[in-house]
C-alpha cells in the first residue's frame, strides 16, 4: 500500500453511475462538481514554521467528500488510486 507524506491522503474514488428512466445506465461524475471517495491511507501531518506536527482531522475508512478536479490519479497493484491533500477534502460524509 502506498504511505502518503505531510498532509496527503490515498483516496479510492466510488464509482457513481446514475440510471434513466428509460434503463440506460449513465456515468454519474459527468455534471457532478464533487466526489465521492474512502480514504485507504493517511500522512502523519504537517508541520507548523516552529516544528510542531499537526495531526489529520481525516482517518482511514471515513468516506470524504472532494473536488472533483482534486488530486494526482495513480494506478498502484492494478487499482485506480488518487493523492490528495487535507485541505482539498470539503467535507466528511457520516
Amino acid at each position: 500500500m502506498l504511505k502518503p507524506l505531510g498532509d496527503r491522503l490515498v483516496v479510492r474514488v466510488e464509482k457513481e453511475e446514475e440510471q434513466t428512466v428509460g434503463g440506460f445506465v449513465l456515468a454519474g461524475g459527468s455534471k457532478e462538481a464533487t466526489k465521492t471517495a474512502e480514504v485507504l491511507a493517511v500522512g502523519e501531518g504537517i508541520r507548523t514554521l516552529t516544528g510542531e506536527l499537526i495531526a489529520p482531522s481525516v482517518a482511514v475508512g471515513e468516506t470524504v467528500l472532494v473536488d472533483k478536479s482534486a488530486g494526482l490519479e495513480v494506478k498502484h497493484e492494478g487499482e485506480e488510486l488518487l493523492i490528495i491533500r487535507e485541505a482539498d477534502v470539503l467535507a466528511i460524509v457520516s
